[in-house]
């Protein structure tokens, strides 16, 4: 009997890990998602700010007679 209870508790164990496993990978790939959103956001600002201004940003770092 020791032995089937055992074998029972493995088992469920190791279901309860591979759910918890299931679960880590969902909030990784939520988390990720959620970063890429924030990305893609910020390189969205960074465009439309250089299609406004982007002879501005470029003469900002053309160098100047002896700089």
């Amino acid at each position: 009997m020791p032995q089937e209870f055992e074998s029972q508790q493995t088992s469920a164990s190791a279901q309860t890990a591979g759910q918890h496993d299931e679960q880590t990978v969902e909030r990784k790939e939520s988390g990720l998602a959620e970063q890429a959103s924030g990305l893609d956001s910020l390189l969205d600002d960074i465009e439309s700010t250089l299609e406004t201004n982007a002879e501005e940003y470029v003469s900002s770092f053309v160098q100047k007679g002896g700089e």
